[in-house]
């Protein structure tokens, strides 16, 4: 009788969330230190923070189990990598399971000898890995060697249907390119989340930081307006040095809303966690009134598969 009385339950407020079309998420944004053990167990406590606090979504920063090793080339970071199923996944779909929520976690993958990726995967509630995506632009700047360490990625763009939301994710530099939040939108994701790892040359930041960070920030707001979708981006804070090589990690994750609202962002120097509201009929809303996915015109768009002009 009891068992009946609480499946009952379950279906009503099951009903009652696809009604409502509302959720939680939650964003932790980390400092990360050298030590693989303590960002474990750091990142473990806030997500359980922030599951407590009702977020139902939470999304740690990019590679968050290390520090950023991007800096320099170095053969010897090969070894930070590691195979997806494999132990820190495994930690971590064991947790989702226990919170019931899902989470969208950042590995250094390796698939094979000499193939390694920057890899973001979803965890459902029920703790197993639904989606797996891996880092389709890749970057190549001073302090940012990704070229060195990771391949493109081989499966293109993902939307995942869970309990919670439909959802899509991208990685640190995919969210300068269009493209990417274009596509993952029209495979039905409401809201895409960045796990990332952006920051300032200590330098540059007198001259160029405002203009940076506004320019990361301006350009997600774009991604928003233009899709209709919420975006959130996962950055972590503090100074990383490795060798002559330092970057100072700028924090302010936020979300965004449909119409490009920030309607919720963190400091830029301090650890935490944001917690948001997020209501699905913004999406259907805002892409009704600005129906920019109708009105496309993919008939005259080929030439967006070619690098450069004709001559």
């Amino acid at each position: 009788m009891a068992n009946g009385k609480v499946e009952k339950e379950k279906i009503f407020q099951n009903y009652l969330n696809k009604m409502s079309k509302k959720t939680k998420v939650g964003i932790i944004q980390l400092k990360i230190s050298k030590n693989k053990d303590l960002n474990l167990k750091n990142s473990i406590s806030r997500i359980k923070l922030a599951a407590h606090k009702g977020a139902k979504i939470i999304c740690t920063p990019e590679l968050f189990m290390s520090e950023y090793f991007c800096k320099t080339e170095s053969h010897s970071n090969f070894k930070i990598a590691e195979k997806i199923p494999g132990n820190t996944s495994n930690i971590f779909c064991k947790l989702a399971k226990e919170l019931k929520v899902v989470l969208i976690i950042s590995l250094f993958e390796k698939k094979l000898p000499g193939i390694y990726y920057n890899t973001s995967i979803t965890i459902d509630n029920n703790g197993k890995i639904i989606s797996k995506y891996r880092k389709m632009h890749i970057p190549d700047d001073p302090g940012y060697y990704e070229k060195f360490y990771f391949t493109p990625g081989d499966q293109g763009f993902k939307n995942v249907k869970t309990k919670f939301g439909e959802i899509g994710t991208l990685v640190c530099w995919d969210q300068w390119f269009p493209e990417a939040a274009r596509l993952t939108a029209l495979k039905g994701s409401e809201i895409i989340f960045y796990p990332t790892a952006i920051g300032w040359h200590p330098k540059e930041k007198n001259k160029y930081g405002k203009s940076q960070l506004d320019a990361w920030i301006t350009m997600q707001k774009s991604h928003a307006i233009a899709n209709g979708i919420y975006i959130a981006g996962v950055n972590r804070v503090g100074k990383e040095k490795k060798g002559n090589r330092e970057i100072e990690f700028w924090g302010n994750s936020f979300v965004i809303d449909p119409n490009g609202n920030v309607i919720s962002k963190m400091r830029s120097n301090k650890e935490g966690i944001l917690i948001c509201n997020i209501d699905f009929k913004k999406v259907e809303n805002a892409r009704q009134h600005w129906p920019f996915l109708r009105d496309r015109r993919i008939d005259a768009y080929k030439s967006l598969t070619k690098n450069q002009k004709n001559d």
